[in-house]
């Protein structure tokens, strides 16, 4: 979605990049090398369905080989194209930056209407493309490790990895070529939510600094927050469902394609999912105010709205009439270079896309690295821990039996206590530490210089330092 008289997406990234550079000690040749996207690859390839052959396009871009292997996601959309493919691999450059995961940034696209095709045309489809990418090292444990995207899940990441396979049957780290494969076929727990869980712990580390929420013009914690969604895909989904369930935020407003649920109250996320896989829309939900609009209900009053679904949903056409004072970014840039300038004006506090929607990137790392190493997280030390608290919990009910105390453990801490992390709770944990450590890099760069306005350029800053640091490294 590209607003009139705006520049394209791949434009509006490199816009914010000038932005913060203009604040950096950086040689104008690593400037530029760091800026500009290093290859793109387009594929045109043919598969023969329903009695004919249909012809696709894809895209596979890389923006920057400072460290190997590059990652990013791929998408099916019909809106896929060159420009919008660079501009998202540039910023999962910036984005493996900031959270120190050590990436390069790449992204692919396949111009298609997944709904359009049915499961076995859908794979026939997937393995095609995957095998134009595989046959050119554009998918490698080692060089590019795609994901899923938007349009894509579990089921595709499962066939692609099983093509390389196919075609690379010596290859002993052949289930590393691409993260976010189901947990039966070499994938990890905790990646289908890992993005939606993130922006929850990106909300939840700005909260827990009140000079930050006071910029926003808040107070308080999340508990009670008026929260509006604007897509409800995996990201979206997830997110809300978190903020609600765990939380005690208020999920006053959910917008899709047809339009948007209301509710003062708070709608139900499980309940609007169901009723959205089942019908397709949100029409006919019970027990909120629907309405066409869907684009008003993003204007409306609320603490926080959270764009998940496409880029350049907020542009210069509306981006004076969004009310929220704080706003997430789930998607990858919902908010256009022109209407960041109005938001900065009005006095928004905007937590930018590189951070917000970093954590599916961060547990694909874990995936990656399990991948690798060939064992779960946790099966090594996960009964040992729990040994060690038995040795202690046993003592602390010796000790009280023989001084006649007569203090009991709750069954509740002690169940929790006794039991190790297991692979879940060690992705959480590390996916938690993750956010918290780049979030305190973006602080303490927004908080100790005077000329860094907002968080977006905090992130810039932090995350293309980084970059330079890696490539000055290499003696460039």
């Amino acid at each position: 979605m590209q607003h009139t008289g705006e520049p394209s997406f791949r434009e509006s990234v490199d816009l914010m990049f000038n932005r913060a550079v203009r604040l950096m000690d950086l040689s104008p040749g690593l400037e530029q090398k760091i800026r500009v996207c290093n290859s793109t690859y387009t594929v045109r390839f043919g598969v023969r369905l329903r009695g004919k052959i249909e012809t696709f396009t894809g895209y596979r871009s890389v923006h920057s080989e400072h460290m190997e292997p590059v990652k990013g996601g791929i998408r099916y959309a019909l809106s896929v194209n060159q420009d919008e493919v660079e501009a998202l691999a540039a910023l999962m450059t910036y984005k493996c930056a900031l959270v120190e995961t050590p990436f390069g940034g790449s992204k692919g696209g396949l111009c298609i209407d997944p709904r359009a095709w049915d499961e076995h045309e859908l794979e026939q489809i997937t393995r095609r493309f995957a095998y134009e990418l595989i046959k050119r090292d554009l998918i490698h444990p080692a060089q590019n490790v795609p994901a899923p995207d938007m349009g894509t899940g579990e089921r595709e990441m499962a066939w692609i990895a099983d093509q390389y396979a196919r075609m690379n049957t010596t290859d002993i780290n052949a289930k590393a070529c691409v993260t976010g494969k189901p947990p039966h076929a070499g994938g990890i727990q905790g990646r289908v939510e890992a993005t939606g869980r993130g922006v929850q712990y990106a909300l939840r580390e700005f909260f827990r600094h009140p000079e930050d929420v006071a910029k926003a013009g808040l107070s308080g914690g999340l508990d009670g927050k008026r929260v509006i969604v604007q897509g409800l895909g995996n990201v979206g989904y997830h997110a809300a469902k978190f903020l609600s369930e765990e939380d005690g935020a208020r999920i006053t407003a959910i917008i899709e394609r047809d339009g948007a649920l209301l509710s003062d109250t708070g709608l139900d996320v499980e309940a609007v999912r169901q009723h959205l896989s089942a019908t397709g829309g949100l029409v006919g939900f019970a027990g909120a105010t629907f309405t066409a609009d869907g684009a008003a209900v993003l204007e409306q009053a609320c603490d926080i709205l959270i764009p998940a679904a496409m880029e350049g949903v907020i542009n210069k056409g509306n981006a004076a009439r969004i009310a929220a004072p704080l706003i997430v970014e789930a998607a990858n840039g919902p908010i256009t270079f022109g209407a960041d300038e109005i938001l900065r004006q009005k006095g928004a506090v905007i937590i930018p896309d590189m951070y917000a929607n970093a954590g599916g990137v961060t547990v694909s790392y874990f995936e990656w690295v399990k991948n690798l190493s060939h064992i779960r997280f946790g099966r090594m030390q996960r009964r040992a821990e729990e040994a060690r608290h038995h040795l202690l919990v046993n003592e602390l009910e010796r000790l009280s039996a023989d001084k006649g105390l007569g203090w009991t453990l709750s069954p509740g801490f002690k169940d929790s206590y006794l039991r190790g992390a297991g692979e879940l709770e060690l992705v959480r944990s590390g996916l938690d530490d993750t956010m918290r450590s780049a979030y305190q890099a973006m602080r303490e760069t927004w908080h100790s210089r005077a000329d860094v306005e907002d968080l977006r350029m905090a992130a810039y800053l932090v995350s293309i330092g980084r970059v330079a640091q890696t490539y000055r490294s290499k003696g460039l």
